[in-house]
């Protein structure tokens, strides 16, 4: 009887975890659809790109919008978990926060859709724009907090501000071939360096 219940134990850390790397991938295969044709890509095709069935999608996200908030949900944690790690792997804090305001860049302009879908009348985008804030204003206040202690960037600037106006550097990256929305970013970021 002991080994059957040590072998259960074992087995269900190895499920959870085989659950979240496959939710992982059909999340990627749905932000990746998204981004290429919209968040109306057809259910079919993101489970053909994740390696699922279409029912498998259905089961762990009943509608459309259970699945884009589920993705947009995905994007926003991989963007705030990637900030500390950044902090610790730079070179100097000024290269952490100008490396992590690129992955939110790539974040603002590849969400190719969600900005509509999340304007629309539907109840479960409401909160969205709230987690949004709640989860990355924090890691971008303690990106600046570093290089401002470490004496590389001017201090006193404030991370909802910064992050409002990379985003409205980032409006319309997409529709004009002559203006490079990552190129005014970089300026900007630029300009937060002592001189």
């Amino acid at each position: 009887m002991a080994d059957i219940d040590s072998g259960s134990e074992s087995s269900t850390p190895r499920k959870r975890a085989d659950a979240r790397r496959n939710q992982k991938t059909l999340l990627d295969a749905a932000a990746a659809a998204f981004l290429a044709s919209g968040v109306d890509t057809p259910v079919r095709d993101i489970a053909a790109k994740a390696g699922v069935g279409v029912g498998t999608i259905y089961r762990h996200f009943p509608t459309r919008a259970d699945l884009i908030v589920a993705v947009y949900r995905h994007q926003v944690e991989a963007c705030a978990e990637a900030g500390p790690t950044l902090l610790a792997n730079s070179s100097t804090p000024h290269a952490a926060l100008a490396q992590w305001i690129n992955l939110f860049v790539d974040f603002l302009v590849t969400k190719h859709g969600l900005a509509e879908a999340l304007q629309s009348d539907n109840p479960t985008f409401e909160t969205l724009h709230a987690y949004f804030l709640d989860r990355l204003v924090p890691v971008c206040a303690r990106l600046l907090d570093a290089a401002a202690t470490a004496g590389e960037i001017r201090p006193g600037t404030d991370a909802y501000e910064l992050m409002r106006g990379v985003g409205n550097l980032c409006i319309g990256a997409g529709n004009t071939p002559r203006y490079d929305a990552r190129r005014m970013v970089d300026l900007l970021i630029a300009g937060l360096r002592h001189h």
